[in-house]
C-alpha cells in the first residue's frame, strides 16, 4: 500500500471516483489499520492518537461550556449533560461530548449520527455520509457502529462512535471527500482543533470556541 500510494492519490484527486468503485479497486485500504496508515502518508500525523488525545484533552472544558450554554441550545444539551454526569464508560462519555459539541456549534447530531435499534436497522441507501449507530434492546451502548458513504457501508465494526468519527476523518482524507455543508463547523473542529491541520485559518465560530477552550 505504501508503494502504490502515489498512484492511488492521483486516481482520487484527479478522477474523483465513487467510494464503492474505489473500494473495489483498493479493498485493502478499507480497514482500520490501513485507514490510519493512509492518513499518516497524507498528513504525517498519527490519526487516532492525535484525534482521541485532543478529544480527551478538551472534554472537561467542552463539558463546562455546554453547562454554561443557555437558550434553545442549552435546553437541547441537557439530556447529554445528564449522561455525562452519570458514571459511564469512557466510550459513552466521548460519544456524549461529540454529540454535545455538534449541538453547541448550532448543528444537528442527526446529520452525522443515524441511530436505530438492532431489530430495525436503518437502510444505508439515502445517506451520503453518516455514522450508523445500532443499539441493542436497552437502547444504550451501541452493539455496532458503521461508516456509511454514498449509500454504502464502507466500514462496519468501528466499535464506538468516537472511533468512528476518527476513522471517518481518515476516510474523508483518503477519498478526498468534501465535508457535509450541514456539519461544516463540526468537521472544522475535527480537522483544525482536534487534528491540528490547517489550524491558522478558522471561521469566527470555531475561533471563538478555540479561545474558550484555551482560556
Amino acid at each position: 500500500m505504501a508503494k502504490t500510494f502515489s498512484c492511488r492519490r492521483l486516481e482520487v484527486v484527479s478522477g474523483s471516483p465513487a467510494a464503492d468503485d474505489f473500494k473495489e479497486r483498493w479493498p485493502a485500504l478499507f480497514c482500520e489499520a490501513e485507514i490510519k496508515e493512509e492518513f499518516s502518508r497524507i498528513t504525517t500525523i498519527a490519526l487516532e492518537q492525535r484525534h482521541m488525545y485532543k478529544l480527551d484533552h478538551y472534554t472537561p472544558k467542552l463539558t463546562a461550556l455546554m453547562k454554561a450554554k443557555g437558550g434553545v441550545v442549552g435546553t437541547k444539551l441537557r439530556p447529554i449533560l445528564d449522561k455525562l454526569s452519570q458514571n459511564q464508560s469512557i466510550e459513552m462519555r466521548s460519544e456524549a461530548v461529540l454529540r454535545g459539541l455538534i449541538l453547541y456549534l448550532g448543528e444537528k447530531e442527526e446529520d452525522l449520527f443515524e441511530d436505530c435499534l438492532e431489530d430495525s436497522r436503518s437502510d444505508a441507501t439515502p445517506h451520503i455520509l453518516k455514522i450508523l449507530v445500532v443499539h441493542g434492546a436497552d437502547g444504550e451502548d451501541p452493539v455496532d457502529v458503521s461508516i456509511l458513504i454514498e449509500g454504502k457501508e464502507m466500514l462496519p465494526g468501528c466499535g464506538n462512535t468516537a472511533k468512528a468519527c476518527t476513522l471517518l476523518m481518515g476516510l474523508i482524507y483518503a477519498l478526498n471527500l468534501a465535508y457535509p455543508t450541514t456539519l461544516r463547523y463540526t468537521f472544522e473542529v475535527f480537522q483544525k482543533l482536534f487534528l491540528e491541520l490547517d489550524g491558522i485559518k478558522l471561521t469566527p465560530k470555531v475561533q471563538a470556541l478555540k479561545l474558550k477552550l484555551l482560556s
